[in-house]
């Protein structure tokens, strides 16, 4: 149990990737605040958790709201003591052809995807300076941070993702000297509610032409990902983007 005594915080947790973090730093034993704008989601997975004999606390974040993220770290340290990791999975989507794009869409997305992500770090980040103690900062990304999407209208979504991958290299810059490391996941698609509009048979095929390894991600293929972000394997890893994308950015 690689991190017994570790705290971590998860946002979007309520489900899908974001759960299947939760449950596996759990199953390595770190407490896991397990946190989502979806309370009711955020509690049926920190019982899952605990009823298999770990520890968890479900907390709604909203992380569009900079005040929701500093009182979510609040309450972490005032139940853990500290905060170790920040996994961030908190993210959105509405697909619109770029001549489209609503304003209200658009602003949505990068409120979400990206100005949440930077609050959320640095409401965490000011916790982990202050207790000295280092800590490892995660953030959920898409090969769309680096690829366009052809013949769909992925204009927010794919400039939230592009914008989030800078903050990541920033972010792990600044946050370097404190001896908290900074790094990213991008993958492909992976089988979850979100992913539901690529359950169509002939966007579902085109798809897999485009994977060489010829499939979607399951939840549990890119785990493996985070789980070495913040062990010690990756001690010496900061400002970097794993893409677990079947190779399809390395195809295109």
């Amino acid at each position: 149990m690689q991190f017994d005594e570790k705290v971590a915080i998860v946002t979007g947790a309520g489900g899908g990737i974001g759960q299947a973090y939760a449950e596996a730093l759990a199953r390595e034993g770190a407490a896991v605040v397990v946190a989502d704008i979806n309370t009711e989601g955020a509690q049926k997975v920190a019982d899952g958790i605990k009823g298999e004999g770990g520890n968890a606390l479900a907390v709604r974040v909203d992380v569009s709201d900079p005040e929701s993220a500093k009182e979510m770290a609040a309450q972490t340290l005032s139940e853990f003591g500290g905060i170790d990791f920040l996994v961030n999975c908190a993210g959105t989507q509405q697909i619109q052809p770029l001549t489209e794009v609503t304003e209200e869409a658009f602003d949505r997305i990068l409120d979400v995807n990206l100005r949440g992500a930077m609050f959320l770090a640095q409401a965490v980040a000011r916790v982990q300076i202050a207790a000295e103690r280092g800590g490892r900062h995660v953030h959920l990304l898409s090969v769309r941070a680096m690829l366009g999407m052809r013949d769909r209208g992925y204009s927010s979504y794919c400039s939230s993702k592009g914008g989030l991958e800078m903050l990541v290299r920033q972010h792990a810059v600044e946050l370097a000297r404190h001896g908290i490391n900074v790094n990213g996941v991008a993958p492909t698609v992976v089988r979850t509610r979100m992913a539901s509009d690529w359950s169509d048979p002939e966007i579902h095929r085109k798809l897999l032409e485009r994977i060489p390894l010829g499939r979607i991600a399951e939840v549990e293929d890119v785990s493996g990902a985070v789980l070495f972000f913040l062990g010690p394997a990756s001690s010496f890893v900061t400002g970097q983007i794993l893409y677990v994308d079947g190779g399809l950015s390395a195809s295109q």
